[in-house]
């Protein structure tokens, strides 16, 4: 004979209830693990408090900062004595051609602005018959200009190939006629890798730069504000500045996390900066430039 157990009422009600409990306890605990599978940990009673293993984001105090430049006696490094030259590329959205180039070794100053044509004093609102240019100023000792040529190559937003307007037109100004003569073999050579495309990149002598307003120098820097008010840039270093160039390539992700520890003792950057711009580079590393 089989034994039998009776249950009341009431403790029947009991045990549907906490048999429910316990049914809603677990789904909770598999939807929160297949939410995030970053090894968060959460608390099934408290499930809006998740606890990770991740560090949270460093961020930029402007007090702190400015107190470790005082105590450590800390200033970000503007310029630096090294003979340079400069080339001067137009390769369609200059922000994004301004932190490929400024992340790049080698290079000590960028300015974005508008060269190439006949218009006096252009500006983006009025910019004529203008192109958006980027000048470049570079150590010749640690990178070439053909080696600036191979990342202008690869690296066009568009109009390399395909004509555009003539505001993101593909443009080498060159300077003398050393570089004259080097982008004209450069362009030969990479028309062969592109048949049966054409490039339509025009090759003209280097004219007068007119330097973009302030708001589209260093664009991806100035995206992060506190940081960039920290390194006390005005009108002029934000067109001149070392340190606003190799940052607004760094914070972009071009050159990598390995490169950007290589040089940030170079730059005159404090404790809680170096810190908040590492944890910038590491997540935006092999991110896209253009807008």
């Amino acid at each position: 004979m089989v034994a039998t157990r009776t249950f009341s009422s009431q403790q029947c009600k009991t045990q549907i209830l906490s048999c429910m409990l316990s049914l809603a306890l677990l789904l909770t605990e598999v939807t929160l693990l297949h939410a995030d599978k970053t090894s968060c940990q959460y608390d099934v009673f408290k499930p809006q408090v998740a606890t990770c293993s991740d560090d949270i984001a460093p961020s930029i105090t402007i007090s702190t900062v400015r107190a470790e430049q005082k105590e450590l006696n800390v200033t970000p490094v503007h310029s630096v004595n090294i003979a340079f030259k400069t080339a001067t590329f137009g390769m369609g959205c200059f922000w994004g051609a301004e932190s490929l180039f400024g992340g790049t070794q080698g290079i000590l100053r960028t300015t974005v602005g508008y060269e190439g044509g006949s218009k006096d004093s252009p500006t983006y609102r009025s910019l004529g018959d203008h192109t958006e240019v980027l000048e470049i100023d570079y150590d010749p000792k640690t990178i070439s200009f053909k080696q600036l040529l191979d990342l202008f190559w690869n690296n066009h937003e568009y109009g390399l190939t395909n004509p555009i307007k003539r505001q993101y037109m593909s443009l080498i100004l060159y300077h003398d006629d050393e570089q004259k003569k080097i982008a004209e073999e450069s362009i030969v050579e990479e028309q062969k890798k592109r048949v049966p495309e054409k490039i339509i990149t025009e090759i003209l002598p280097k004219g007068k730069f007119y330097p973009a307003e302030d708001y589209h120098q260093k664009y991806r820097l100035q995206g992060h504000k506190d940081l960039a008010e920290t390194l006390n840039l005005d009108a002029k270093l934000l067109r001149t500045s070392y340190v606003a160039t190799k940052l607004n390539g760094y914070l972009a992700g071009v050159g990598g996390v390995k490169q950007f520890k290589e040089e940030i003792d170079t730059l005159g950057l404090t404790p809680s900066q170096k810190e908040y711009c590492l944890y910038q580079v590491e997540q935006n590393e092999g991110m896209g430039l253009y807008c």
